[in-house]
């Protein structure tokens, strides 16, 4: 018995070693041909999985691409999850998670070459892969809320609508952050500093210095 466990976790571990490997050659190929320019038998020369394999696991180039996108996004969940855990007042997590959020997006397109335009473009396409995350990121908002309405820092109504909120403006200066057409004339720590009035301006809460 146990050694039929051991064998089925050690086929489930190659299977997903296996397309873990497809999805980062096809990003790689996608960042630097394109999207259009890449075929489905370029993915499977430059995995040397072979064409067969690789429709084992994806059955067009329309679903490798969104399994691309979704491996992205999955970075940027588990740096926002990082900070959520972390031994912090709510008042500076809150604002760490907007900047974790804005930071790791632009890593994400600028690593991604000429993919970046794709992401921007194909707008709709991504919006379905964000969906879970969307709900993951605005549910640590709610958490953080909560946590900080109960230490008395927040003056809070409406921790849902407000975390809706927050989640939405966050993700709508995403393509303007990443271009560098916010602040462009202030430094990092001034223009934070305007990030946390706003943020703390609708929390109900007086505020503090971002380097604390």
């Amino acid at each position: 018995m146990h050694t039929y466990i051991y064998n089925v976790q050690q086929v489930s571990m190659a299977v997903s070693k296996t397309r873990a490997k497809l999805v980062d050659v096809a990003r790689q190929l996608f960042a630097r041909n394109g999207v259009n320019e890449t075929t489905m038998n370029d993915i499977a020369v430059a995995s040397k999985k072979g064409r067969r394999t690789l429709y084992t696991y994806f059955k067009s180039k329309e679903e490798i691409y969104m399994a691309v996108v979704e491996s992205e996004l999955e970075m940027l969940s588990d740096a926002l999850d990082k900070v959520a855990t972390e031994n912090i007042s709510p008042d500076l997590k809150i604002l760490k998670m907007i900047e974790t959020h804005l930071d790791t997006i632009k890593l994400i397109v600028l690593r991604n070459g000429t993919l970046r335009a794709s992401f921007f473009r194909d707008v709709w396409r991504v919006e379905r892969v964000r969906r879970e995350f969307n709900k993951r990121e605005i549910n640590l908002f709610r958490q953080i809320l909560i946590e900080g309405k109960e230490q008395g820092l927040f003056d809070v109504d409406n921790v849902d609508i407000l975390a809706d909120i927050l989640h939405y403006c966050v993700k709508g200066i995403e393509v303007p952050y990443i271009r560098g057409k916010i602040g462009e004339d202030l430094d990092d720590k001034e223009g934070w500093e305007y990030v946390a009035r706003i943020v703390y301006g609708a929390l109900g809460h007086k505020g503090r210095k971002t380097e604390e």
